[in-house]
Order: C-alpha cells, then structure tokens, then sequence
C-alpha cells in the first residue's frame, strides 16, 4: 500500500487491507462480481505474464490506465527476477471505485482507487509498490511489518519508472525517525545499507521473510550488527548521495 494509507493488517501472501476498506477477505480473492460490475475487462499478455485489467470506473482516463499496465509489463517481470523467480505468471488489477484506500495487494489482484488517480494521474509507481507485495508472498508472522513495506518502497525507489513525475522521493533523514517506521523512512535505510554496509542485503532479507526464516539475529550474522546499531551509524551519517 502506499504512504497515504494510515495503518495496514497483514493476513497472508502480501495481503494487506487499509482500515477503511469493505471488502472481506473472501471477496478479495473474487473477482467475478468485479468482472459483472466492469464497465470493461481487458486481458494481456507479454512473455510469460498475464494482466487481467478490470475497469469499474466510466471516467477512468485512458492514458492513465495504458501507463499502469506499462508500468506492470516494466517491473514485474525485473522484481519476480530479482526477488522470486516462482512468483505467480497471472495478475488482476481492479479500478474499484468501492475501494477507499490508495492501492493494496492480496491473491495476485490489486485494488486501485480511480479518485486517488483523477488527483495524482503521475503515481504510476503505486503498480511498482503493490506487485513487489505480490512477489513477496510473505506467509503469515514471517516478520515485521514495517520490513514488508521497507522493502516494498525500496524496490519502488529502486525501480520505479515516474517517481520524478510524481514527486515521491525518500524523506530526509530526521533523528526522530525510527527503522520501524516502515514505508520511505525505512527504504531510506536499507538504501543506506545496500550502499555503506552490504550490497545484496535486502535479497537476503526478502527471502528470510519468505521462506519464514527471519529472526532478529538476521543483521547481526549478515553484518555483525543489530538493526539497532546499523540504525546508529545511520543516524550518524545518513548520506545516501
């Protein structure tokens, strides 16, 4: 889910939920009612993975919609490869006008607000964020919340294809921050990390969470610190230029 969204639940397999969603989790993983309800159903297919794109929203703009799908066809395949290999080959995106969030991701679909986009038609990488939720695949109590979202806008950073156009950038370092403030503070941190401390870390750390092996001894046996003191030396010189 994006910045915007005030608290996230996690269930299972990347599947988060905003607090003023009204969806159910078995609904979620249904998309027949999204494709009776759709003004129109389009299905695409490039190399070896598929996008169904429903659309529920009759003045969704066109060019928005073509810039997603461009987006996903972009980064997905670049995340599965470098991520997870055995991440799912088909992907549902939904412009749910139910839905009252930003963006979030469960069961290989993801929910899109059409409101959110008539006000920010540039955050196309809100596709970037969301599939790497979708290549995670964390099952339930893998790990922290706040390193399933670090990562997620890390890779967004990363990765993202109009982070410019749409004016997200990491924040500034500010020493009431905290890592476990997840999203853009915490992709600030691994960014310093995969720069200062260790190239690769953060593969390491999103298969630890995937494969239900993470513990809070991770840092320490990959760079011979505790997070606390990595935050430290962060905090110390934050630097990232």
């Amino acid at each position: 889910m994006t910045n915007k969204l005030l608290q996230t639940i996690f269930f299972s397999s990347a599947l988060f939920f905003s607090t003023t969603i009204c969806y159910g989790q078995d609904h979620w993983g249904d998309v027949s009612r999204d494709k009776q309800e759709a003004i129109a159903v389009d299905t695409i297919s490039k190399g070896k993975y598929t996008l169904v794109f429903i659309n529920k929203s009759a003045s969704f703009d066109d060019g928005v919609k073509n810039r997603l799908i461009d987006v996903f066809f972009i980064n997905y395949p670049k995340e599965a490869k470098l991520y997870n290999k055995k991440t799912r080959r088909e992907v549902t995106f939904v412009i749910d006008p139910a839905y009252q969030g930003v963006a979030a991701a469960a069961h290989g679909i993801i929910r899109f607000n059409p409101e959110w986009f008539k006000k920010n038609p540039n955050d196309i990488d809100v596709v970037t964020h969301e599939v790497m939720h979708l290549v995670q695949a964390y099952p339930n109590d893998s790990g922290p919340g706040w390193i399933t979202e670090g990562i997620a806008d890390y890779v967004r950073f990363t990765l993202g294809v109009d982070n410019e156009g749409a004016h997200w950038k990491l924040p500034d370092f500010d020493e009431k921050q905290s890592y476990e403030n997840a999203y853009r503070v915490t992709a600030r941190f691994f960014y310093w990390i995969e720069l200062h401390v260790k190239k690769g870390l953060l593969k390491k750390l999103d298969n630890a969470m995937r494969t239900k092996t993470y513990t809070d001894d991770f840092w320490k046996k990959n760079t011979g610190k505790s997070v606390d003191e990595l935050w430290s030396a962060y905090a110390r010189n934050p630097n990232i230029g």
